[in-house]
């Protein structure tokens, strides 16, 4: 099967969405630890409130826009499987890693998870999907990881706790079969983005409220408006947005370039904690930036140009 993308998404496009989204994603970080320093809102509580306003922005956002028209209308049946399947596995990478966190630090938790996602999705792709990374895909996943490893763990002692690294690789299993399930249909075609977000995120916000209410759906604050704009920023930006360009993008690129895409999503907390919350730039947070953004214009690069020879090789005329 061809590698072109069925979605009707460019790969170029595609890419770009999938920057922005990861980019996105690492203020959400930021915009969390300013919702804790003003409430007691518990970290559940914050993600089932961030996918349930998600999921109503969403929802707005898709009946007020004209619908395009469809040759072809998907039964309900693969609608209601799609959505299931990736709403679960978002629920179950964010309730495992908040649970990671929790159980081993931030440090461990975030290198597990966002590590042990792009080995796992490359080795999905390869057997589920025919997908091949290529020496200079291996090189610039390495890379990655590195760079990862350097920019969680290099400017702070972590401890390493058996629980939480097995939370955290739950974590990881749940994004990778999210992001692997869209890719496939993605490349299977008919499957529509922006409708599998929406109902995703309604399944997702289903799966968290029991946690949620455990955790503490309420929050106590003396700044109410303050918490309620936090709370918009997130449900909105890094969340409704990011995680519609996120489902746009992973249907078009490669599974592997995804995951290692999103790592960008650690290179921009990382960037807001100096910037806006004052914290000092080290060397290994520079080295570990540095080394995860040219992994990642690098596997940018060969994405764009493996799409662009197997553009040409269907334009070559076939044998007599």
């Amino acid at each position: 099967m061809s590698n072109t993308p069925l979605s009707g998404l460019p790969i170029g496009r595609g890419l770009i969405y999938l920057i922005i989204a990861g980019a996105a994603w690492g203020t959400a970080g930021a915009a969390a630890s300013l919702v804790y320093r003003t409430s007691d809102m518990g970290p559940i509580a914050l993600s089932f409130w961030r996918c349930a306003v998600g999921f109503v922005l969403l929802l707005a956002v898709r009946l007020l826009r004209p619908r395009p028209r469809r040759t072809v209308s998907e039964p309900l049946a693969r609608k209601a499987l799609r959505a299931g399947a990736t709403g679960i596995g978002l629920a179950v990478f964010q309730t495992a890693y908040f649970a990671a966190v929790e159980a081993t630090g931030l440090a461990v938790g975030t290198v597990v998870t966002l590590g042990a996602g792009p080995v796992l999705i490359a080795l999905g792709a390869r057997l589920t999907l025919g997908e091949r990374l290529g020496r200079g895909g291996v090189a610039a996943v390495a890379g990655a990881l590195t760079g990862l490893a350097v920019l969680a763990l290099g400017g702070e002692g972590a401890t390493v706790r058996p629980w939480g690294v097995f939370l955290a690789l739950v974590a990881a299993a749940g994004y990778s079969v999210m992001t692997l399930l869209t890719r496939k249909w993605g490349r299977d075609g008919g499957a529509d983005a922006a409708e599998t977000s929406v109902w995703a995120f309604a399944v997702t916000s289903l799966c968290l409220l029991p946690l949620a209410l455990v955790d503490g759906l309420l929050p106590h604050t003396a700044d109410p408006i303050r918490l309620v704009w936090l709370l918009a920023y997130i449900a909105a930006v890094p969340t409704a947005l990011a995680y519609a360009l996120y489902f746009a993008g992973a249907a078009a690129v490669r599974s592997a370039t995804v995951s290692v895409i999103m790592l960008l999503e650690p290179v921009s907390a990382a960037v807001l904690a100096v910037v806006l919350l004052g914290e000092h730039l080290t060397v290994p947070t520079l080295f570990g930036t540095l080394l995860m953004l040219g992994s990642v214009a690098g596997l940018a690069v060969a994405e764009t140009r493996g799409a662009r020879r197997e553009r040409e090789r269907e334009r070559e005329p076939m044998p007599a």
